[in-house]
């Protein structure tokens, strides 16, 4: 028993590292939806997802040549 729920750690800690899951730790995925020209940069050089997520940033790999970590849009809210 203890073998499989170590596999089944090692399974889940595998996928959570391996970017399957596009997360963006205490922001929406909707904050991360900036257009590439309008991407201010919020990392370094070499700058890892994990690294720029624990910055309070979004990290989107996937377009070329533009801030692949960046900062996040601000959501506001309505008060009436």
């Amino acid at each position: 028993m203890e073998a499989r729920a170590l596999w089944l750690l090692l399974l889940v800690l595998a996928l959570g590292s391996s970017g399957f899951a596009n997360e963006y730790v205490g922001l929406s995925e909707n904050q991360c939806k900036v257009p590439a020209k309008e991407r201010v940069d919020c990392g370094y050089p070499g700058v890892t997802q994990e690294q720029c997520n624990n910055r309070g940033c979004c990290f989107d790999s996937s377009i070329r040549q533009v801030p692949w970590c960046f900062k996040p849009l601000q959501e506001t809210e309505c008060t009436f």
